[in-house]
């Protein structure tokens, strides 16, 4: 009977906190009357929890080391192209390895490119011969030795998918790959469409639970206004095939309806560094910001250099005191092997993690907003004060009418002097060595 009770005041909460979200999570766009399932709400809990996720852009681009633009940039003939699928052979490519090296980094999931702009599939499907297991020497399905390498480790596995595709005829040519030699009057867009969802089906079925579905491309024809992708009916396709998967699309505008997730490309939310958010109204959804560590591209490029350290745990920890996820793109080489400076970068921030995990892994955006001196991030009964640069010995944080039980140093625990003063704390800070980030833990009663 105990257990009947709890089972009823679960079912209760769930049902509860679900009518409460069913007006904060209703979008404009296509579907105004789009609503996230039960699951869907709680995959979405669990997705901020992780806060920390790896990005892998890999494909047939990866094997000229140019970068995964490379047929844009270059104008390619895609037939020409087309034909890199015959050296396609990652003798090096080891599931089990890649998310063991992931893991090491503290990361909770990975999203990794399905099939990219080049229109090439990294895994089994039976709706085009233009994919890992038909068109090149090594025969096996990446996507299925990722999904059982993650389901091995408790990883959690996310799939990007293009929505532009510079090779297939039938897509019609919008602002990119316009060089590659498609004959543009051969487009049609109910074939394309078909082909997208039919791929999108494969995989949500053939892969078992997919976190998530991140779309790109839709940018492809922003210049066409009317320009209709038919994303209502592809979300609810998403949403009926797999509930809990989560959708976004760095369509660099405001979120659709039947999206789960707002992503923000080489930006952190609110900032327009990269000159691709300015259409980019910060929403209420879950949030996810995606850097590369390479310098430059997102595929392999074998000249650029690579961001250190306490680059990506400045980046990490500014999305985590916006309240977004980080994702960190890693660009493997054509033969699957990962670039040892990756690795290195990797087991690094693993390490700062081991020590500091608790101030972001399960957190929230703080209630101090960001500041100049850095951010904070919250959890339970604890502000976590991330000083990524000190401008003073003293730090002022309204608090309100909370009531501060204690100021301690996270590397230490050693307890710091704090005086009241009006709506707030007066902290002083003390002597420290330069760190990429200084910790304070403030414990509330």
């Amino acid at each position: 009977m105990k257990k009947l009770l709890t089972l009823f005041l679960c079912a209760g909460l769930v049902s509860s906190i679900y009518a409460q979200n069913q007006e904060k999570y209703r979008l404009p766009g296509p579907d105004s009357g789009y609503v996230p399932s039960v699951s869907n709400l709680q995959a979405r809990e669990k997705f901020q929890d992780m806060k920390f996720g790896i990005f892998v852009h890999w494909g047939l681009y990866s094997i000229m080391g140019q970068g995964e633009w490379v047929l844009h940039n270059r104008n390619i003939n895609a037939q020409e192209y087309a034909l890199l699928a015959n050296c396609f052979n990652p003798i090096h490519f080891d599931a089990e390895e890649w998310v063991d090296i992931f893991k090491s980094s503290g990361a909770r999931y990975m999203t990794v490119t399905t099939r990219h702009h080049d229109s090439f599939s990294l895994f089994d499907s039976k709706v085009t011969e233009y994919d890992v297991m038909e068109a090149t020497p090594f025969k096996r399905d990446v996507m299925k030795e990722l999904s059982e390498a993650c389901a091995k480790k408790d990883f959690k596995l996310h799939f990007y998918y293009s929505h532009l595709d510079w090779t297939r005829e039938d897509y019609p040519i919008g602002w990119t790959g316009r060089g590659t030699g498609r004959d543009g009057s051969k487009a049609d867009w109910d074939s394309y469409y078909q082909f997208m969802n039919d791929q999108l089906t494969e995989l949500l079925t053939n892969y078992g639970p997919v976190g998530s579905i991140w779309f790109d491309g839709y940018w492809d024809h922003a210049d066409k206004p009317d320009f209709d992708w038919h994303l209502e009916e592809q979300y609810a396709l998403v949403h009926r095939l797999q509930p809990a998967c989560l959708i976004g699309n760095n369509h660099h505008v405001k979120p659709y309806a039947g999206e789960d997730f707002q992503m923000f490309e080489r930006d952190l939310p609110g900032q327009n560094e990269a000159g691709l958010s300015a259409n980019s109204v910060v929403s209420q959804l879950p949030l996810e910001s995606c850097i590369t560590l390479s310098v430059g591209s997102w595929g392999y490029n074998m000249t650029n250099a690579f961001h250190d350290r306490d680059y990506v745990i400045g980046q990490l920890v500014g999305a985590a005191g916006r309240n977004a996820n980080l994702l960190l793109n890693v660009g493997p080489r054509a033969d699957g092997s990962i670039p040892a400076e990756v690795v290195k970068v990797l087991g690094e921030v693993g390490r700062w993690l081991e020590i500091y995990g608790d101030s972001i892994f399960g957190t929230r955006g703080g209630f101090v907003a960001p500041h100049s001196w850095g951010v904070t991030t919250q959890k339970d009964h604890r502000l976590f004060v991330h000083l990524l640069k000190q401008e003073d010995d003293c730090l002022y944080l309204p608090v309100g009418d909370r009531k501060v039980k204690s100021v301690k140093v996270m590397a230490d625990d050693a307890h710091v002097h704090f005086t009241k003063v009006g709506g707030g704390i007066l902290i002083q800070v003390p002597e420290h060595e330069k760190t990429v980030d200084y910790i304070l833990e403030v414990t509330f009663r």
